[in-house]
This record gives C-alpha cells, sequence and structure tokens, in this order.
C-alpha cells in the first residue's frame, strides 16, 4: 500500500500527544498516512516585553512551518487559529477541532504579593501574543479587571517567559503544561487557570478523504491516552531543561491533561470568539465563517 504523505508542526506534547501516540503504536500507517512530525519554527528572542499585538506577526514562533509552506497541518488554539486563516496568504482554513483540551494558567513568582486575579490590575502578564497564553490571559481576567487594567506583554514562548517571570522582568506569566507542573513543583502561586478549545488549521492539500484518514487515527490514539496517560507523560518531562527543574513523570496532575475526538468547528461558536475577538480588536471586522472554516471532520 502507498501511504499518504502528511506533515504536521511538532508542537508542544499537550497539544501532539495524539499524534505521537499514533505514530508509536502505527495508527496511521494503518490508515495509509505517512505522517511525519516536523520541529517547529524557534521562538523570536524577546529582549524587551512587546506591549502592542500588532508588533507581532501571527505567523511567529512555531506556527511558522505552516505559513512557509513546510508543512500541511498545525493544531493551535481557537482564537490563534482564527486570525491565522485571517492572515494566511496560503489559504489555511480551520478544519476541526483538535484532540487536545489544554488549560493555560497565570503563575506569579513565590514572593510576590499578588494572591488573586484582582491582583494583576496593571501588573504585566507575560503570554506570547497570538496564541492560547495571549487570549486566554485576557479571559481569564476581564471578569476581574476593567479593560484597560489588563496588561498583557508578549514575552516569548513558555521557557522565555518563565525565565522572564524568575528573574523579575514581568509580574506573571501564562503557562501550559508542562510548564504548569514545572511552575507548582518549584512553588509558584496560581492566580487563574481555565482550560479552553483549540482546532486543526491546514492547506488545501489536505482533502477530506486524507484527513479522515488522520482522524481516524488519531481517535485511536485518544482512546489509547484515555485507558492510561502514564506510559507518555516521558514526552512532557522532555520539554522542561533540568536546568530550571527536573520533572518526574508523578509531578504530573492528570485531570490537567483532556483528551477527546476531533469534532467540527460550528458557526455559533466561531461567530461569538470572533465578536470578542473584534471587541478586543484582535482582529479586523471583515471575515466571515465560510472564508475561515473548512470543516472536514467527519462526525461518528
Amino acid at each position: 500500500m502507498t501511504l499518504k504523505k502528511v506533515r504536521s508542526v511538532r508542537s508542544g506534547a499537550i497539544f501532539t500527544l495524539p499524534y505521537l501516540v499514533g505514530l508509536e503504536h502505527g495508527y496511521f500507517a494503518e490508515e495509509g498516512i505517512d505522517l511525519e512530525l516536523v520541529a517547529p519554527g524557534s521562538y523570536d528572542a524577546v529582549l524587551k516585553p512587546i506591549e502592542e499585538h500588532e508588533l507581532v506577526s501571527s505567523f511567529g514562533g512555531i506556527s511558522k512551518p505552516f505559513e512557509s509552506g513546510d508543512v500541511s497541518l498545525y493544531r493551535a488554539c481557537e482564537w490563534g487559529q482564527i486570525r491565522r486563516s485571517h492572515d494566511s496568504e496560503r489559504g489555511g482554513q480551520i478544519i476541526a477541532k483538535r484532540a487536545s483540551v489544554a488549560s493555560q494558567a497565570i503563575f506569579v513568582r513565590p514572593d510576590s504579593d499578588i494572591k488573586h486575579p484582582q491582583g494583576l490590575a496593571n501588573r504585566t502578564v507575560g503570554v506570547n501574543f497570538h496564541h492560547g497564553s495571549h487570549y486566554l490571559a485576557i479571559q481569564s481576567l476581564e471578569g476581574f479587571l476593567e479593560q484597560d487594567e489588563i496588561k498583557v506583554v508578549h514575552a516569548g514562548g513558555p521557557a522565555e517567559r518563565f525565565r522572564k517571570l524568575r528573574d523579575g522582568e514581568i509580574d506573571a506569566v501564562a503557562l501550559m503544561e508542562p510548564w504548569t507542573t514545572a511552575a507548582e513543583k518549584l512553588g509558584y502561586v496560581l492566580v487563574t487557570e481555565a482550560f479552553y478549545v483549540g482546532s486543526e488549521i491546514a492547506s488545501a492539500d489536505v482533502d477530506p478523504e486524507t484527513f479522515a484518514a488522520v482522524d481516524r487515527a488519531v481517535r485511536r490514539a485518544v482512546k489509547k491516552i484515555n485507558e492510561d496517560i502514564r506510559p507518555y507523560l516521558h514526552h512532557f518531562v522532555a520539554e522542561v531543561p533540568e536546568d530550571l527543574v527536573k520533572l518526574e513523570p508523578a509531578d504530573f496532575r492528570l485531570g490537567r491533561l483532556r483528551y477527546i475526538d476531533p469534532e467540527p468547528y460550528p458557526e455559533a461558536e466561531f461567530e461569538r470568539t470572533y465578536r470578542w475577538m473584534v471587541k478586543w480588536g484582535l482582529i479586523a471586522p471583515e471575515s466571515t465563517f465560510s472564508s475561515i472554516v473548512d470543516n472536514r471532520v467527519v462526525t461518528v
């Protein structure tokens, strides 16, 4: 059998675990897919936190390989994928919700005087603009603070913004796994946390038949993960440099690691999220559901 080649970004384990597990157990090959996980783009070094999101490309960092054409499939947060589909010059569109239901958590240093979300009024919160940390930090804080009191700043990828917090360059950071576990192990203080939806963006060459085969393999991997995720925790451990903290599989709170079968992205959910992004000036009010979304996932 000739396998269909599909190249996808190898983003963080929290998002890519179903693909890693599917490769390990041969699920993609059994579905006729030769899946290659491509190393992500490097995060641009941030010498000083950036305050204006317009100064940062939605295709920066780990999403670079998608827009450059090196890969045809990339998974990330719901809001960021709307923005990328809007910005994409190669015609990228959202084709499904992703399998990972991740969380972002805002932490402060152990010696911080901030103990609750209201304490972050006019304090800098390090995020990665146009990624989940950016959008979820705003959504986590807007119920507690006035819009002009929320001071999210672009501070780079998770390792970089963690170091900026440690070194006192910013007051707080938004982190995902495995960095939430790293922060907790080091005694950093959790201020607020929330789970969020993500989606897959694809180029036109990922036709419905091809994605259906990818989707079947992902669903098998999700089932395997949900039977027992512990054999795969080493993927998370490997992402945190030991010079920051040495993680062990037993350090993780398994309830944070949530995986579900991919689903179509409904128009009502898109409209709600798009209106919120327009309200915050995170996207221009000019796109439509049909231009952003082309659901290629089949419900079963």
